[in-house]
């Protein structure tokens, strides 16, 4: 009986202390509402610029109280907003005239109010549907009315708070004011939605309302409505939340990383979400935006982090992203160890718990003790990764935010995971044990910066040849692949065409003749100059990187001139100038690209000595104009393999600037030089430039360079008879197996051939729209971003949602990771292309090569889908 009663009285305590508890907690959650509730009333009560602090709270469900979040969420599209009178009247004022004659229907209940403006949705006369923004009447002064008090908080703090000087606060505010001033111009919003709406137009899951621009004024903005689901309200989209996050933080790393100019404030006011999971942004008041110099540092930093490089993290971490002080030069060595040790443990240790709040706090903590301090910049980019990664942990609490970002920061790592590249290893392994053993046998001794370490895009799984007839080439382990790469471009007939093996034959027989005369040399030249109607003359070398060489050299000696003008991303081989921005790193504005070494080890006077224009920019042209007394020729690539583009009406503008500006024009035709058509690109438009450089096909597949053109230049490497004559006014061009028998008896071969073949090109064209068709087809089936530009055998593959611009914009949008990794899974599937983004085909590829080509694509895309190498 004891022990009975005893029991119940345990009961009782227990329940007693269970109540407790519970009342603990509800006074506790009553005791945080309140809180809250007072915090909105300050934040509304202070304005626009305290409201958008708010905004960004609400998004930190990890840092702050459940009740605070859920309180603070009106502040992203619920706050007080304006009578529907003074919302008509002030309608009225922008539009100059009365509602109706504007819009047919006009909600003057706004169906979202922020802490800028207020947004309406209307119908427009012609039936459009469409958001109105407008700006309350009194939130411009506001803004400025709290800048300047924070401004003079901010010069407060930074006279009598010694501690806090080193952040030199009022230099910060002023870079903040300058950010959050221009939300209440809807002009200046509207060029930036409408910059973000042509950077994500295409994207398979992400909308950007287009703007109206006759109906935007300083206060007003109208632009199409979009329907969806607001963010706030996400858990009512119908859509796996898992992948809708990953979404989310997918557009913002592509805005940033790619585009370079980013939505500023993705909170869950700012974002609607489809029924289908897509993305629908909204109000650019504040964007973000990185130059090419911080875009390229931004990636390279953490590329670094991801290979566990940690002092060349920091090197590029604190060279692009922090103003130093004196104490870090002073004590390099313990600020590269205290930075070393955060970098380690969030990127290393605990990547599993990502913070990025909890990261850039212990950055600062460092940055701080060496008296340095982020630029203001970089501050603006922590504000954005804090909003829409706290967004994206608000829609899906487990996301691995470190995970996801690897697309990004390891974006030259055609691998996902480490299971996927094992995977690779193990396949190959099997598939091609010798080439892999050659591989590794060639590490030793080898350096081989054309294919296995290639510059940028370097072979992780090689095939090593041992014969190579027809498209096809065939491995020492059995394996036949049908070949994309052409070798670069010279084998347009085929490996082992007979009528070049035969001459091949014939010619090495007789000996190889280089450094005296033969008659192939002659007969090549001949064919050279009657192959362009604008070619005298012909001088013949070994590569297209030396015919580059000499036809510069040539114009800066007829013109006595040292500039260069060439075009961002146009490849023109090897030396010091040809290499300028042809790559991936970029500098300068859109309009006015800045030249950039293209390796290590280039003649910086090289570089500074090359005007950088874009392709395709007419109006960009008259920089030619600026500099027309220190030119000494214009070059470029009249189609551009990177791009496979051929703007007639920009080479016809370029072309009639050359010749008033009397500067030669120099075309690369190097790769189209053949290929293309019989002649090349200039033949197959019709324009004419003063020097042609040439290569690859020409040689039939031996090594071969050429510079065809006009008498007065192609002479300038022609001797005078005077040896003082000529070192003062002619140009060295010679080279020891320039114009060999054996090189100039293969060329003729294969250009006699083409010669008397012209079908060939026709069915190198057919079979290009096909395979372009049903690769296109292939990636569509999938909803795969893909741009697919072919013409002429020549294909360029970006898995990106932007069409082919700029090359620095098509370079931005790319998807490296799924590029290079491409190449490995066609491998595994019998075809083999190069780790890069281009490849070719050859007239010796028939129609059911083509297929099986489409077929191994189609797979590849099944498999890279399952090892999700990309974001669906």
């Amino acid at each position: 009986m004891f022990r009975h009663v005893a029991k119940i009285a345990g009961h009782g305590v227990r329940g007693a202390a269970e109540y407790s508890i519970d009342s603990i907690r509800q006074h506790q959650v009553a005791r945080e509402k309140r809180q809250a509730e007072a915090i909105l009333a300050f934040l509304l009560r202070m304005g626009p610029i305290y409201i958008k602090i708010g905004q960004i709270a609400a998004t930190r469900s990890d840092l702050l109280p459940q009740s605070w979040v859920e309180t603070l969420r009106v502040l992203q599209d619920q706050t007080p907003h304006m009578s529907a009178d003074r919302t008509r009247r002030a309608i009225e004022r922008e539009l100059g005239g009365p509602l109706a004659d504007t819009f047919s229907t006009f909600e003057l209940t706004p169906i979202a109010s922020a802490s800028v403006a207020q947004v309406h949705t209307a119908v427009l006369r012609d039936g459009r549907e469409v958001a109105v923004k407008l700006v309350k009447d009194t939130v411009p002064e506001q803004i400025e009315q709290s800048l300047r008090s924070l401004g003079a908080m901010a010069k407060l703090l930074h006279a009598v708070v010694p501690p806090v000087r080193y952040l030199d606060v009022p230099r910060r505010f002023t870079e903040l004011a300058r950010l959050l001033r221009p939300q209440a111009d809807m002009t200046h919003e509207a060029v930036q939605q409408q910059r973000i709406h042509d950077n994500l137009r295409g994207h398979p899951f992400v909308r950007v309302p287009a703007v109206l621009p006759e109906l935007v004024s300083r206060r007003m903005l109208v632009m199409e409505y979009m329907h969806g689901i607001a963010g706030r309200d996400v858990e009512k989209v119908p859509f796996e939340r898992q992948r809708l996050a990953q979404r989310l933080q997918d557009t913002i790393y592509t805005m940033l990383y790619m585009h370079g100019v980013c939505h500023g404030d993705p909170h869950p006011g700012n974002v609607k979400f489809t029924p289908a999971g897509e993305l629908v942004l909204l109000d650019y008041g504040v964007t973000v935006e990185l130059s090419e110099d911080e875009k390229w540092g931004l990636s390279s930093f953490y590329y670094a982090c991801t290979r566990k490089e940690w002092e060349v993290a920091v090197e590029r971490f604190t060279r692009y992203f922090v103003i130093a002080g004196e104490a870090v030069r002073q004590r390099q060595s313990d600020y590269v160890a205290a930075m070393i040790e955060v970098l380690r443990y969030h990127f290393d240790v605990s990547t599993n718990r990502w913070s990025t709040m909890a990261y850039f706090n212990d950055v600062n903590a460092v940055l701080r003790q060496y008296d340095s301090r982020y630029t203001t910049n970089f501050t603006k980019v922590e504000l954005v990764f804090l909003s829409g990664e706290g967004f994206a942990s608000q829609i899906d609490p487990e996301i691995d935010i470190w995970a996801n970002a690897r697309k990004f920061t390891d974006r030259y790592s055609p691998y996902m995971s480490s299971e996927v590249e094992q995977r690779f290893e193990n396949d190959f392994t099997e598939q091609m044990p010798t080439s892999l053993k050659l591989r590794d046998r060639a590490r030793s001794s080898l350096v081989a910066p054309t294919h296995i370490d290639r510059y940028f895009f370097p072979s992780g799984f090689p095939v090593f040849v041992k014969d190579a007839i027809g498209g096809s080439i065939r491995d020492f382990d059995g394996n036949e692949y049908i070949d994309l790469s052409a070798g670069y471009g010279p084998h347009l007939l085929g490996y082992a065409h007979p009528a070049i093996t035969t001459a091949i034959t014939e010619s090495a027989s007789r000996g190889l003749v280089n450094g005296i005369g033969n008659t192939a040399e002659i007969d090549l030249a001949e064919l050279l100059v009657d192959a362009f109607p604008a070619a005298e003359r012909a001088v013949l070398c070994n590569s297209g990187t030396e015919a580059i060489m000499f036809a510069i050299r040539m114009c800066r000696g007829y013109r006595r001139r040292t500039m260069v003008a060439k075009f961002e991303g146009h490849y023109h081989g090897s030396s010091d100038q040809g290499l300028v921005s042809s790559w991936f790193r970029f500098s300068g504005a859109r309009n006015r690209p800045e030249p950039v070494a293209g390796s290590l080890g280039a003649d910086p006077a090289a570089v500074a000595a090359t005007l950088v224009l874009q392709y395709g920019d007419v109006e960009g042209l008259q920089r030619l104009r600026e500099h027309a007394d220190d030119l000494a020729c214009v070059i470029l690539e009249p189609m551009p393999t990177s791009v496979v583009a051929l703007d007639v009406e920009f080479l016809t503008a370029l072309r009639e600037l050359c010749t008033e500006l009397e500067v030669p024009l120099v075309f690369d035709e190097v790769v189209s030089g053949f290929r293309v058509a019989y002649g090349g690109a200039q033949v197959m438009i019709g324009i004419d430039p003063d020097l042609t450089c040439l290569g690859k096909v020409i040689g039939g597949g031996l090594p071969v360079g050429a510079v065809v053109g006009k008498r007065q230049l192609i002479e300038m490497a022609k001797s005078s008879q005077d040896p003082f004559n000529d070192y003062e006014n002619r140009v060295f061009a010679g080279g020891t197996l320039s114009g060999n028998s054996l090189t100039c008896t293969a060329g003729l071969a294969a250009l006699r051939h083409l010669a008397t073949h012209p079908e060939i090109y026709q069915r190198l064209d057919a079979n290009t729209d096909r395979l372009a068709t049903l690769l296109r087809e292939a990636t569509q089936q999938r909803e795969i971003a893909c741009r697919i530009s072919a013409r002429n055998s020549i294909f360029s593959l970006n898995f990106s949602h932007r069409s082919a611009g700029l090359y620095r914009d098509r370079m931005a949008g790319s998807n490296f990771k799924a590029t290079i990794a491409l190449a490995y899974y066609m491998r595994k599937h019998q075809v083999y292309m190069a780790e890069m983004h281009s490849f070719l085909i050859s007239a010796a590829h028939t129609t059911d090569d083509i297929d099986q080509v489409a077929h191994a694509f189609g797979k590849s895309l099944d498999e890279m889908l399952a090892d999700q190498l990309f974001v669906t």
